[in-house]
């Protein structure tokens, strides 16, 4: 038997899902841009030592790839890309196991209540790990606070 949409459950269950989605987006497309552009201006120094530019000018493309870089440690956009995109899988297979009635939510007199336990438990493991990170890291940005979007 298939379970409802509706409740206080199904209510976090989607916007912790939307809130996943939406960072992991969020983080991968920095990730990229940060990468393609080191990756276009370190192409470049070679280019223009080889035009003749100064030693200043090669230098500078030099220090700006060290800065996006110095970005990308900072925030952790690769990291966070991942894991945010890892819980999000892991919230859609509660979802479709409970829309399914199937797995944990088989037969369960309150499916809702195991919906809540589930989506909260994949939340936390995510949140546990993210502040894990920050102080392994001394890592600063934004994630791991799904309250807000700041």
């Amino acid at each position: 038997m298939a379970n409802e949409e509706t409740g206080p459950a199904w209510e976090r269950l989607e916007e912790q899902l939307s809130w996943y989605e939406r960072k992991s987006q969020h983080h991968k497309r920095w990730y990229q841009a940060l990468k393609v552009a080191q990756i276009v201006i370190a192409a470049g120094i070679p280019v223009v030592a080889a035009a003749g530019a100064s030693a200043a000018v090669a230098g500078a493309l030099g220090a700006v790839v060290v800065v996006l870089e110095g970005l990308q440690q900072l925030f952790q956009f690769q990291q966070n890309w991942i894991s945010y995109r890892v819980t999000a899988e892991a919230l859609k297979r509660e979802k479709f196991l409970y829309l399914a009635g199937a797995g944990p939510f088989a037969g369960v007199e309150r499916p809702g209540a195991v919906l809540a336990q589930r989506v909260e438990r994949v939340v936390s493991q995510e949140y546990g790990a993210w502040a894990e990170s920050q102080r392994d890291t001394g890592a600063g940005g934004a994630g791991g606070d799904t309250s807000s979007d700041a």
